[in-house]
């Protein structure tokens, strides 16, 4: 199995992208920390895996809150004894032009898709460190690669995370804690609703895409699987795009 022996903590692991990881993940042999607010579903998520053959435990995380990231880094260690993977996925997107983006509104996407991410960072690393290194995914999107004309402060904090991603590199590089971005396009999650709210907009979208379809979760977790593994050892600062071509054209 490819994570075999290996503890991961996934931000925002219990719904959507996160979940499809926590599950593929404990099925490559990892035991997995998910960390989320919605306490119930991430409850579940665990009770599941676990019903599955696997190792999972629920964190209660917010991930703009740096003391619940040692609570929740603390709590994954005590159980497991060590942790090789953050997964830095918790996310919200909100569709607004710079007009129509308040003050609140911009403070909130930033700390969440771009504080949350250098919490996470910051808060495993030491735990790394002790382990001998590890690997950080965090996860941007293509917005963070293009602009948009409808997504202001989204794609300003996916570029954050993008750059961020790139200096942790740099930084932890020579401890052997391995850094990388992943990039994804329009994948098929609740989220996807915010993006395209009108009727139509989905498939209009697809047939613009050189692989005419929206991407599904497990289409990116194959791809964080990969970062997450030894198998991408000689990657670190790397984006990995997953978006059936958008970006190309």
């Amino acid at each position: 199995m490819r994570l075999e022996g290996k503890v991961a903590l996934i931000s925002g692991g219990a719904r959507g992208m996160g979940a499809v990881e926590a599950r593929m993940f404990a099925r490559e042999g990892a035991k997995v920390g998910i960390a989320d607010i919605r306490e119930d579903a991430g409850r579940e998520l665990a009770a599941e895996i676990g019903a599955a053959g696997g190792e999972a435990m629920f964190v209660n995380l917010d991930v703009t809150d740096e003391r619940q990231w040692l609570e929740a880094v603390d709590a994954v260690m005590t159980a497991y004894g060590r942790l090789d993977i953050l997964v830095n996925n918790a996310g919200i997107y909100r569709r607004a032009n710079v007009e129509e983006t308040s003050g609140a509104d911009w403070d909130r996407m930033l700390d969440i898709n771009g504080k949350g991410v250098f919490l996470g960072a910051r808060s495993v690393v030491p735990a790394m460190r002790a382990g001998g290194g590890g690997s950080i995914v965090n996860i941007s999107s293509v917005a963070g690669l293009i602009g948009s004309a409808g997504a202001t402060a989204y794609n300003a904090s996916k570029g954050a995370v993008r750059l961020l991603t790139k200096s942790l590199a740099v930084q932890y590089a020579a401890e052997n804690i391995r850094v990388n971005s992943v990039h994804p396009g329009p994948i098929e999650t609740d989220m996807l609703d915010l993006v395209f709210p009108e009727e139509g907009m989905r498939e209009q979208r697809a047939v613009n895409i050189p692989i005419p379809r929206m991407g599904s979760p497990e289409d990116v977790a194959y791809g964080v699987l990969f970062l997450a593994s030894d198998e991408s050892s000689y990657m670190t600062g790397g984006e990995l795009v997953i978006d059936g071509g958008l970006t190309a054209t």
